[in-house]
């Protein structure tokens, strides 16, 4: 039987991911504000639309068998703008599903909601703790979908953590290009600490298992990530090592940088916004038992595997430069780009 998907956000990086998925059954419709990506176009149907307009999401939303709302503003924007789009836009495409009538709503969230855990790994009845604005809209954003979900929608949420793939550039594009241009790359404390990320492929795999399975199991909330991590320093000198330069990640200490970083995001002269800085000086990940058990979720992709897969992506397609607007495109490095002269 063939299924209809729609995806919002499918400009972006995972729903470009998603779009360009072998999965035989299923056709797809993309939302999005942006034009979708080259490999994308002839896999959907594209509907260029805000995912704040619910009238016109409830119109594309009126085929669909499923729908994945993984439109997002990301950590970098604008407080307001990040309140408008991650729950303001959740708001809308929830509303717009409940008058299409569709049977399922797959959120695509964060684990960011957790703010800064206390406790690795991280199981998601951990407490929420947001400590920024993009961590606070994405909570808020999940607690649209429980209300949704509490009067009977099946809702499953996922709370990936930072994924990797094709067209992710972002903050990872001042890794490849240092490393490229035969640079050393500084890391605040070092990165001597335990750091888990994710796949892209792995997360369309299990965003497949809960638009396939079950409501009784995958009708809940699930961390993704990978299983096999090691240090921010050994997974980014993977990275270093096959640029073939001889270069190594550096140590920078901890008071100094993340001062500087501070004062830098908050004059928007840095990418590396408030909690990206505290996650590169303590543990983060994240408990996958529950998608392994009800989901039979399996990642194939370590840490190193997913960055070196993406750097290989990136050498071979890009050298652009751009705005920072979304995952796929490199952000501005800002002051950063200065430091480059003494790594």
């Amino acid at each position: 039987m063939e299924v209809h998907i729609v995806v919002t956000g499918a400009a972006g990086m995972l729903g470009t991911a998603l779009l360009a998925r072998p999965w035989p059954g299923v056709t797809w419709t993309g939302v999005d504000i942006r034009p979708l990506a080259p490999r994308a176009r002839e896999r959907a149907t594209f509907v260029q639309a805000d995912v704040r307009d619910t009238g016109t999401l409830a119109r594309v939303f009126g085929t669909a068998d499923v729908v994945v709302h993984s439109a997002a503003a990301l950590p970098s924007h604008r407080a307001a703008e990040i309140r408008s789009v991650d729950v303001d836009g959740t708001v809308s495409a929830l509303e717009a599903a409940r008058r299409a009538g569709v049977d399922r709503f797959v959120h695509v969230s964060s684990t960011a909601v957790y703010g800064l855990p206390r406790h690795c790994p991280t199981p998601e009845d951990h407490p929420c703790e947001p400590v920024d604005p993009y961590s606070a809209a994405k909570l808020d954003a999940e607690t649209a979908v429980l209300r949704l979900r509490a009067q009977g929608l099946c809702a499953p949420i996922v709370r990936p953590k930072t994924f990797l793939g094709e067209e992710r550039l972002g903050l990872f594009a001042m890794l490849f290009e240092w490393a490229d241009e035969g640079r050393h790359f500084p890391l605040i404390g070092g990165g001597d600490v335990a750091t888990q990320m994710l796949d892209v492929d792995d997360l369309c795999d299990a965003i497949q298992l809960v638009c396939e399975g079950p409501d009784g199991k995958v009708n809940d909330t699930f961390n993704i990530g990978a299983h096999e991590f090691r240090t921010l320093r050994a997974d980014f000198q993977a990275v270093l090592d096959a640029a073939g330069h001889g270069r190594r990640v550096l140590t920078v200490p901890v008071g100094p940088a993340v001062g500087v970083l501070r004062v830098l995001a908050a004059l928007r002269l840095s990418p590396v916004y408030k909690r990206l800085v505290h996650k590169l000086t303590r543990d983060s990940y994240v408990s996958t038992e529950r998608a392994a058990r009800q989901l039979g979720f399996t990642p194939r992709f370590s840490n190193e595997q997913a960055l070196l897969k993406t750097y290989r992506w990136w050498r071979a397609n890009t050298r652009r430069r751009g705005t920072g607007r979304t995952h796929r495109d490199p952000w501005k490095q800002g002051a950063l780009r200065l430091a480059k002269a003494l790594f």
